[in-house]
């Protein structure tokens, strides 16, 4: 069994469950940190690890782009080759696609870009991105797939759906590794219709698992929500439901209240890069004048490495002086805040309190 609800929270829609597949057991909802070349941005795995994370995802456009494709395959699969023995999942590309927007010429038999790196250019289709995914052999991979900006108008969306789900068929014809899990895109802006013709198409295709892309463009969190809403009622119960490239905690929280399993996001690194730190009461942002003599930790609730460790004065101090593992500890903390809520949701959501957590949580956070 791939995926099970084990307990539906009363007043919402939020789930807690459980994915297994080959030796993993991963329970949801569930946070997945961003390592779209292979790495969570200075983190070890074994770091990782101690965040009690179980599962990351990577980036297989970036990661065809260099090292490629075939130099992971011949060591071994991006398991070996990043020196992680927990479960991965890769993203096709089609956001990248979308970022990309410009240098990028999008046909109905696939895309063809150049190269930011080395200027080699390239023609991804759905069948050779499948390829890709097979030789970097990730656990849950992904169809390619269309993104569009928002704003957008609806016959350019229409078009894109229309695209995307031709592209899934063709991806989903081309799964012939039975130890991958392929999971549909659901894609459509913020138009319900189209959001609508593109999830039945996807469960008539009977995949795996479902995402939902296109979202955290620049719609805002009224409009997110709004897609949510009417587009988890046409997602089966019986799978998981993957929210891309959402977010900060009101943005899972909100999510999770609508029935959402899976989250990545690259919020929690790129803030501690940056010097913004999660805590229970809201962030904090480490360069402020106010910390240089701070001798408290981070967040007195948190009991990661660098709250058991090192003073907020210290990690200012770090960060004024372009030290490396300033940004480490930072993203350190951030992914173990991440880790925790997550935690605490779905503790919530098992004794049928995820509500109460919520409003609690929100609460406390001072910004």
């Amino acid at each position: 069994m791939f995926f099970r609800c084990l307990a539906v929270d009363k007043q919402t829609k939020a789930r807690y469950g459980e994915l297994r597949f080959l030796n993993h057991r991963i329970p949801t909802p569930v946070f997945m940190p961003v390592g779209t070349q292979g790495t969570v941005k200075t983190l070890t795995p074994q770091q990782l690890k101690e965040t009690d994370t179980k599962i990351i995802l990577c980036n297989a456009y970036h990661l065809c782009l260099r090292p490629g494709e075939k130099i992971i395959k011949q060591s071994g699969g991006i398991h070996k080759f990043m020196g992680w023995d927990g479960a991965i999942i890769t993203d096709s590309g089609g956001y990248q696609v979308f970022s990309l927007s410009g240098l990028t010429k999008i046909s109905d038999n696939g895309v063809e870009f150049q190269s930011p790196i080395d200027g080699t250019r390239f023609f991804l289709t759905p069948e050779n991105m499948m390829q890709i995914q097979k030789d970097i052999g990730a656990d849950i991979i992904m169809p390619f797939d269309e993104c569009v900006p928002y704003p957008c108008e609806k016959d350019r969306a229409s078009v894109a759906v229309k695209r995307t789900t031709e592209w899934a068929e063709r991806c989903l014809n081309m799964h012939t590794n039975r130890q991958q899990i392929l999971f549909g895109i659901v894609q459509g802006s913020v138009f319900k219709e189209l959001r609508i013709e593109c999830a039945r198409s996807l469960v008539e295709m009977n995949f795996e698992g479902y995402s939902i892309g296109g979202l955290s463009v620049g719609e805002g969190s009224v409009l997110m929500n709004e897609v949510l809403d009417y587009t988890v009622d046409y997602l089966p119960e019986d799978r998981p439901r993957y929210l891309m490239g959402v977010g900060f905690p009101v943005d899972i929280l909100n999510a999770v209240e609508r029935g959402i399993d899976m989250f990545d996001c690259v919020v929690p690194t790129r803030n501690g890069r940056n010097g913004c730190a999660f805590t229970s009461m809201g962030r904090v942002k480490i360069l402020n004048s106010q910390y240089k003599e701070d001798s408290s930790p981070l967040d007195q609730m948190c009991n990661c490495y660098t709250c058991c460790n090192f003073s907020r004065a210290y990690l200012r101090h770090l960060f004024l002086a372009h030290e490396i593992l300033g940004l480490t500890l930072l993203s350190l903390h951030n992914i173990c805040f991440f880790q925790n809520l997550m935690q605490q949701i779905r503790e919530s959501i098992k004794n049928g309190d995820f509500k109460n957590f919520k409003n609690e949580f929100l609460s406390r956070q001072s910004d």
